[in-house]
């Protein structure tokens, strides 16, 4: 809701700074930002009343007119004092938090480049909350809502535009047993996972079926994954939350507790952590989803033998 409000307040102000020109930016009502604006007043209108129903033999006449949005209409002052409270934070926004060095793109196994950077943030920012190793983050790709960020600064938007949503990071124990199942589900959905290293192939309908998986640490040492030993997962309450069969395993797991942080300003965090230590962000395509082409029907071939 935050971001929403965020953003109506700047559509507010844009229109303020462009009534001057003589008329309203095209941009501040294209189609993407017409959702948002019906989700903000759906929250925080009162319920739709029906409207009421006209005499009988009473005729209802309309006459469209045509205003010019320009300088002489005064201000609302409703609207500038809203716009006092938001204001600064709608320009924070545009605050400079780190650097990213190359793009980052969502795309393929993991989400891509940018699946493995929001996993390893939730990961290195779940391990510095509980000041110990994480073993595994796991994220899904839909709700990566940009599909890339592009070399230079990073700024506090381009987190907000990726991650519009009030996820909250939660830990949660995985037997063996349970967490090879999560990764299995993981690589069938192709969604973004930080910490283990898997190997899959492609079926002949197109379909990735996990062959292994091993965790690895923080130096890149693989690891077996035993059936009875406890791991720590730290992944979103929407994906344990959501039901079904989805990610369902989630639901077996023992221990599950929120971090109290969401994830976008978990992974706004881990910039600026990295950004204090000299260290920019880098894109990282690191072999932790690894095809198995011998075993996997690729374009055009028949099955494996």
């Amino acid at each position: 809701m935050t971001c929403y409000i965020f953003a109506l307040a700047r559509i507010l102000f844009q229109i303020r700074m462009n009534k001057s020109t003589r008329r309203i930016s095209a941009a501040v009502f294209s189609a993407p930002l017409l959702p948002l604006l019906l989700l903000v007043s759906t929250s925080i209108a009162p319920a739709q009343q029906p409207a009421p129903t006209p005499s009988a033999g009473r005729d209802i006449t309309a006459h469209p007119s045509e205003r010019l949005i320009d300088a002489s209409i005064a201000d609302d002052q409703a609207v500038d004092k809203m716009l006092e409270t938001y204001s600064p934070k709608v320009r924070a926004l545009d605050n400079v938090i780190g650097t990213l060095t190359g793009e980052l793109r969502k795309g393929g196994m993991g989400a891509g480049s940018l699946g493995n950077f929001v996993s390893d943030a939730m990961r290195a920012e779940a391990s510095r909350t509980l000041k110990r190793p994480v073993d595994l983050a796991v994220v899904n790709s839909g709700g990566l809502r940009r599909s890339a960020l592009v070399q230079g600064d990073l700024r506090a938007r381009d987190i907000f535009e990726l991650l519009p949503f009030e996820n909250a990071l939660v830990m949660i124990d995985l037997n063996g047993e349970q967490l090879m199942n999560l990764l299995s589900f993981v690589t069938s959905t192709r969604d973004a996972q930080s910490g283990a290293r898997i190997t899959y192939r492609m079926t002949a309908d197109r379909k990735t079926e996990l062959e292994s998986a091993r965790l690895f640490d923080e130096q890149y040492h693989d690891l077996p994954i035993s059936p009875k030993t406890i791991y720590t997962v730290v992944t979103i309450d929407y994906l344990i939350n959501r039901g079904g069969t989805s990610y369902g395993m989630l639901h077996e797991g023992k221990n599950a507790r929120p971090l109290g942080i969401t994830l976008r300003d978990a992974i706004m965090n881990y910039v600026k952590a990295e950004t204090a230590s000299g260290r920019p962000i880098r894109p990282e395509l690191d072999g932790r989803f690894l095809l198995d082409k011998a075993n996997s029907v690729l374009s055009g071939e028949g099955p494996p033998k």
